[in-house]
């Protein structure tokens, strides 16, 4: 899944991790074609099939779960986005993380108090967001 898409998140940009992320989703494509997958996680083929070309375009955290569904047995979209919530959860309080001090040291146009909505799910949170704060969680929550 998403915040497994590599082994040591904590050494990648926002960037790199956010290539990995589209790496796990083409491959997802690729398994099952682009019209499959763009029919089953509900979004526009031009979208899917942009992914599916190289391209990086704007996505969502639950448009990249649905995508991800598609390809998994038994799970659900909405199981693996709060997979990815509870990561973070997870590696905030293991590296005595609070909102504010995530919000102060990624590059995002985002206050704590939106990191916080985002993490729990309140307001959507992009992948280019996602790959900030999962980069910045990682290397403060350690191994």
């Amino acid at each position: 899944m998403l915040h497994e898409a590599v082994d040591e998140p904590e050494t990648l940009s926002p960037q790199q991790l956010r290539e990995a992320y589209d790496a796990e989703l083409r491959a997802v494509i690729d398994a099952q074609g682009i019209e499959r997958v763009a029919t089953a996680a509900d979004l526009p083929t031009e979208s899917v099939a942009a992914l599916a070309s190289g391209e990086s375009p704007s996505m969502t955290l639950s448009e990249a779960a649905a995508i991800l569904a598609v390809d998994s047995e038994g799970r659900d979209a909405d199981v693996i986005v709060q997979e990815v919530r509870d990561y973070l959860l997870m590696g905030m309080t293991t590296g005595v993380l609070d909102v504010d001090t995530i919000a102060s040291n990624v590059d995002l146009d985002l206050s704590g108090q939106e990191i916080q909505q985002a993490i729990e799910g309140r307001i959507r949170m992009t992948l280019d967001e996602l790959a900030s704060i999962h980069g910045y969680v990682a290397g403060r929550s350690g191994p």
